[in-house]
């Protein structure tokens, strides 16, 4: 595990970020009446940290050529990219309301003709991971030093090609791709580790001849140092294992994989907001 990097005031600005869409989540998907809250919690500190410390962009041009670029592999945690990129004020926070809805930019998963923030079409599992492959390769050839930031699932680490891209990035040298595994054990047929067990993961991604690292990925300070030290790879790929929980924030959600694909009613949606407000009291 890499050792704290990031200062305490900058875990709790980032962690009150990721509570603020913990709400904006919950919010969009009750109103959609669909849509994946588990895996969409379990993931969202990893994309506030990215975007809101990590990352190089600009909110107002989402073609910059040097732009660093993200690829969410595991498209149906949509709704977590979508809450980021409105605290980011990269789309208006008025459009989270008509997320699913016919002809809206926020599909249910990413649609990169629709959004011009989204790098990659995406929901197809395993194939995101290969187009950030591709992504990363074409940034190496042009010598261009913008990185390339993936997450994928674990069941979504049952898929085939996610190992063609284990194998064949190291081959290419490709230390601008850094991986987030969003470890958290469950998917839409029950847990990983009894459906499909893809255990042990890092001895899998060592074996491929990638730098890992295994993290609390809840932990603020934890993801800061695993990325900075990624940085430091001018040789591999980076595979950052991040332990979560599905449905994190959320009590009566955590762990449950029910959560994986079913919404919350009206009654449960402000319960979980209440929930998550009373955190933010004391952060």
């Amino acid at each position: 595990m890499p050792s704290p990097a990031a200062s305490l005031e900058t875990a709790k600005r980032l962690q009150s970020i990721s509570l603020e869409c913990r709400i904006d989540i919950i919010s969009m998907l009750q109103q959609a009446g669909s849509g994946h809250p588990g895996g969409s919690l379990s993931v969202i500190d990893i994309l506030v940290t990215l975007f809101f410390h990590e990352m190089r962009m600009d909110p107002k041009d989402p073609h910059w050529s040097d732009r660093d670029r993200f690829v969410l592999s595991k498209g149906h945690g949509v709704p977590a990219l979508y809450a980021v990129l409105s605290r980011k004020e990269a789309i208006p926070k008025g459009e989270l309301s008509s997320l699913r809805q016919i002809n809206s930019r926020l599909q249910g998963h990413p649609d990169r003709v629709l959004l011009p923030w989204v790098e990659a079409s995406t929901g197809s599992l395993g194939q995101g991971l290969s187009i950030a492959q591709g992504i990363a390769l074409g940034l190496k050839t042009q010598k261009n030093s913008a990185r390339v930031y993936c997450v994928i699932g674990d069941g979504e680490s049952q898929e085939g090609q996610i190992w063609e891209t284990a194998l064949s990035a190291p081959k290419y040298d490709l230390h601008n791709l850094v991986v987030f595994l969003d470890h958290n054990n469950g998917q839409i047929d029950g847990h990983v580790d009894q459906v499909m067990d893809i255990r042990p993961i890092a001895d899998k991604w060592r074996a491929f001849r990638w730098a890992v690292w295994e993290i609390d990925g809840h932990d603020i300070s934890q993801i800061i140092s695993a990325l900075e030290e990624a940085k430091g790879q001018t040789d591999s790929p980076c595979m950052i294992i991040a332990k979560t929980i599905k449905g994190k924030g959320v009590s009566f959600m955590e762990n449950d994989v029910k959560w994986h694909g079913a919404t919350p009613s009206k009654e449960e949606a402000e319960r979980a907001i209440s929930e998550i407000g009373e955190r933010m009291k004391v952060v």
